[in-house]
């Protein structure tokens, strides 16, 4: 069966992937709340996400 290789970037989170957002929620020492207002705010870019968590501190 031919399935199509998964893609991945590097620089953008997936936010269907569970450990994902895990691992960057705990590295930017963000609540769940925090997290997803700074999501919702920057979009799924790591950079910008990283950046706008900075703005919170």
């Amino acid at each position: 069966m031919n399935r199509p290789k998964p893609t991945y970037f590097r620089n953008s989170l997936d936010l269907r992937d569970k450990v994902q957002v895990k691992v960057l929620r705990k590295r930017l020492k963000l609540s769940d709340e925090q997290f997803t207002s700074v999501v919702r705010k920057s979009g799924s870019s790591i950079s910008a996400i990283t950046k706008e968590a900075s703005a919170l501190k």
